[in-house]
């Protein structure tokens, strides 16, 4: 979830999604990562992808959150909206210090979310649903950090256990994808390969026998692998190894379908540059004809223009700033006006 000053359409958030969004591979996912006790409590048929976003919206540049929920097996009776258990899934790729309190912003969110669906039903909730964040850190090293929410509050000693009762305290279930080797990832292959990827980008191992696991790739739908050579390209890997290491693959299917994945990405990179050049070309038209415009009619109204004010108006950029200008050299009263707004 977290890797400062990247965008919202970061690669890392979207193989996560597209590793996870599936309740069949976030259940998998879930099962391996959540107590014995409370993977037999729940009833995995009934999970599913719940939508929308918790998140801030000043974390939207860092973070990919997966909301799932599911029904417990055996609900109490009059239990209300606590036989429904929440599973907040949250991705991070480098180690932000308040965690646990966007967690917790992230918590209340959903609870209050929860609130204002149930309200409007017959029957309104009487208690709230648990919720268990697990998150997911794509680091390239150990953490050293406390996954309890309370750990981030400083208690004075000398008042410590008074005002302790009145601090929340919660935790997160924390995956650090470099403490776990690549074979012991466990849950479905398209959740498989994903994390592996994850782990694989920090230790720079894309290329590594893990990702290009065989077995693996072929049994992972044709959108996620897509997804994953996407990532890989456009990971900086040396391309050169990456065709090395396609001849490798011993899977006709998959290296041609890696081949001609990868050709297709380059020829649509070619056609985006072309394009965005169009753009910029088309656009550096219009300011060489404003600036034109700006020298005509300081020639119409004050005759010879001074070498170093042509100068001047031709390092001018932005459509905005140019349109003052023309107008400036209409209004001014003389040259030396005019100049003062370069």
């Amino acid at each position: 979830m977290e890797e400062s000053g990247e965008s919202i359409h970061q690669p890392h958030d979207k193989l996560f999604k597209a590793g996870f969004s599936d309740p069949v591979d976030a259940g998998a996912f879930l099962r391996w990562r959540l107590p014995p006790a409370l993977v037999e409590a729940v009833d995995w048929e009934g999970l599913r992808l719940e939508p929308g976003s918790f998140v801030d919206s000043q974390f939207r540049l860092s973070e990919s959150d997966l909301l799932f929920s599911a029904p417990f097996l055996d609900p109490e009776p009059g239990g209300g909206d606590a036989c429904y258990f929440y599973f907040l899934l949250e991705h991070f790729s480098a180690r932000p210090r308040f965690a646990a309190l966007q967690i917790l912003r992230y918590l209340v969110r959903i609870w209050e979310n929860h609130l204002s669906t149930e309200k409007a039903s017959d029957r309104p909730p009487e208690r709230l649903p648990p919720i268990i964040p697990l998150v997911v850190a794509q680091n390239s090293a150990g953490w050293d950090l406390s996954p309890r929410f309370a750990d981030l509050v400083h208690l004075p000693r000398s008042c410590e256990e008074v005002l302790r009762p009145f601090t929340p305290d919660f935790a997160f279930s924390l995956l650090e994808l470099a403490e776990v080797p690549y074979d012991a990832i466990a849950g479905t292959p398209s959740g498989i390969l994903a994390l592996r990827v994850l782990k694989a980008e920090r230790s720079g191992e894309l290329l590594g026998d893990a990702v290009w696991d065989e077995v693996l790739l072929s049994r992972v739908a044709r959108g996620l692998f897509e997804r994953v050579l996407r990532y890989l390209m456009g990971g900086g890997i040396d391309k050169e190894a990456f065709r090395r290491r396609l001849e490798m693959v011993s899977e006709p299917r998959i290296r041609n379908a890696a081949m001609t994945l990868a050709e297709q990405f380059v020829k649509e990179g070619i056609e985006k540059g072309i394009e965005k050049g169009i753009e910029r070309g088309i656009e550096r038209g219009i300011e060489a004809g404003k600036r034109s415009d700006i020298v005509e009619a300081l020639e119409v109204r004050f005759g010879c223009v001074p070498e170093k004010v042509r100068e001047a108006i031709s390092v001018v950029r932005g459509e905005a700033r140019l349109r003052h200008l023309h107008r400036a050299a209409i209004l001014a009263a003389s040259l030396d006006e005019f100049a003062k707004e370069l």
